[in-house]
């Protein structure tokens, strides 16, 4: 399969470019077939992370041109999700002024608007991709979450893994998925998974000072324990340095442990441990593609 990006002067290829000098110890351009947004606000924060399923690889389609795609229109329609919250009594709790405003945009309707973005993107003929939108909001101390697939999210509080987004699957290794069909070949993809934005299952919560989510793609939960992120976390917490910079290093070392663990073949791996409850074997780590998005939740006055 040859891969053709989008090209660094279209909206997309530019988007991309810039996402990727975001700061991280890894110095590759190629994010492979994963891709991620953050989107900041005033008023919060808004991430995602996708993973391009390779299933298309015989056709000739480039699997990370849709999980590309479709983080470029989460990010634009995340962003203007919070353009501006309209006036509204603020004695209302949260609830209240979001039923009577509907002010916030959610993780699920952001995802249902991207994928139509994906749909109507002429560069992306074919593929399909797993998704995991979450936002938070800084004023509630809010999470909300849409999740398709085996990308998932969890959170740490300390130091235990209070949530860990379970994955949606047909069956064992094939996730659920979203999917745009070549125009004019239905017939040749009739095994194809083509699911709905709507099947996704959303969460939400409220935040704690000190929580931590971690957004990642499969290739993270196929090789690394909800227990081993969080001892990671816990060191890297340890070990000083400012917030940003801790957050970062999180992000980074588990990043760095996912690569080792699926290189190695002797360590039992999660992938390992659900293969063997489906009667299949599997040894070792799962190579793969891999993407992490760490926040830190702090409560400010």
């Amino acid at each position: 399969m040859i891969k053709v990006p989008f090209p660094p002067d279209s909206i997309i290829g530019k988007w991309r470019d810039t996402t990727l000098s975001w700061p991280k110890s890894s110095g590759s351009k190629d994010a492979g077939e994963d891709f991620f947004f953050i989107q900041q606000f005033s008023e919060g924060v808004a991430f995602g992370v996708a993973d391009g399923v390779g299933g298309w690889v015989d056709s000739g389609v480039d699997p990370s041109l849709f999980s590309q795609a479709l983080m470029y229109h989460a990010h634009r329609y995340a962003r203007n999700a919070w353009a501006g919250e309209p006036e509204v009594d603020p004695t209302l709790d949260y609830e209240e002024r979001e039923q009577i405003e509907g002010w916030e945009m959610t993780p699920i309707e952001c995802l249902d608007l991207a994928y139509g973005g994906v749909l109507r993107e002429r560069f992306v003929n074919a593929g399909s991709s797993t998704a995991c939108l979450v936002t938070l909001n800084a004023s509630s101390g809010l999470l909300r979450s849409a999740n398709l697939g085996d990308s998932g999210f969890s959170i740490i509080r300390s130091s235990n893994v209070i949530y860990k987004q379970p994955v949606q699957t047909h069956f064992f290794n094939c996730p659920k998925q979203l999917t745009k069909m070549p125009s004019g070949s239905r017939k040749r993809f009739t095994r194809a998974c083509v699911d709905s934005p709507r099947e996704a299952e959303t969460y939400q919560t409220r935040l704690r000072d000190g929580d931590i989510v971690i957004a990642y793609t499969d290739g993270l939960a196929d090789n690394v324990f909800p227990s081993e992120m969080s001892t990671i976390c816990s060191l890297v917490a340890r070990s000083g340095g400012s917030e940003d910079e801790q957050v970062q290093a999180m992000a980074d070392r588990i990043v760095d442990y996912a690569r080792k663990c699926m290189k190695n073949k002797t360590r039992v791996s999660p992938f390992e441990r659900e293969a063997a409850r489906q009667g299949i074997f599997f040894q070792g780590g799962k190579p793969d593609d891999v993407t992490v998005v760490v926040a830190l939740v702090r409560e400010t006055s």
